[in-house]
């Protein structure tokens, strides 16, 4: 769970974000050879984008998909494509 906290430095007001050490050990573990997909998460349509470990977008479209079986399919199928064609 991230936290935020503020400090008073030279008369400005600086955050901090303080992540849990679980987090940054997940963090820490992202390579050069791994896809993060976000998904935007809606009640009956998702969608999705893939970017790389420095947070490049790297296909020209999302990928919209329902909320069911097919639409989860749907996006492992788009996945499992891009992991073949990007690598």
């Amino acid at each position: 769970m991230m936290g935020l906290s503020t400090t008073h430095q030279g008369g400005a007001l600086v955050m901090k974000f303080k992540q849990s050490e679980a987090q940054n050990q997940r963090i820490e573990r992202i390579t050069t050879s791994h896809l993060i997909v976000g998904i935007d998460m809606a009640k009956e349509t998702h969608v999705s984008q893939v970017t790389n470990y420095r947070g490049i977008v790297l296909t020209n479209r999302h990928l919209s998909f329902s909320n069911s079986i097919e639409g989860f399919e749907k996006l492992q199928r788009w996945m499992e494509d891009l992991q073949q064609s990007i690598v």
